[in-house]
């Protein structure tokens, strides 16, 4: 039996950082995602997200909420990941800032909650090339 974190039969799926500090939130977003085909890495901070990112070089999707934990904020997380890996797809998601040209890296996207998980799904994987 393979454990929660490796399962050898999900080692062709893309990988996608998904980063929010609400629990129910990124834990329902985090199912959405892995039914929807994805494997997922999670955590709270940009700061954190940042480090994954630079660990793990087969991460090939970055979908983001704005408010995080720590000191950074979605907006900021985008765009560090944008300049550390130009090619990622990027999503940030908020419930109460707005999308801001001037604060998001170029090619990244925004979605407005309330939306379902399975929003977020759809417009991730119009953006993701395959990987």
């Amino acid at each position: 039996m393979a454990s929660e974190t490796t399962n050898p039969a999900d080692d062709d799926r893309p990988v996608i950082l998904l980063v929010e500090d609400e629990a129910l939130t990124i834990m329902d977003l985090g199912d959405v995602l892995e039914d929807g085909g994805y494997d997922t890495l999670q955590c709270a901070s940009a700061e954190r997200a940042l480090s994954i990112l630079q660990a793990r070089p087969d991460i090939c999707g970055l979908v983001t909420d704005v408010e995080l934990s720590g000191k950074a904020n979605g907006f900021d997380l985008a765009n560090s990941a944008s300049q550390a890996r130009p090619e990622l797809p990027i999503l940030i998601v908020s419930g109460r800032a707005a999308p801001d040209p001037d604060r998001m890296p170029e090619g990244a996207q925004f979605i407005a909650r309330p939306c379902a998980g399975e929003d977020i799904l759809a417009r991730l994987k119009g953006l993701m090339p395959t990987c």
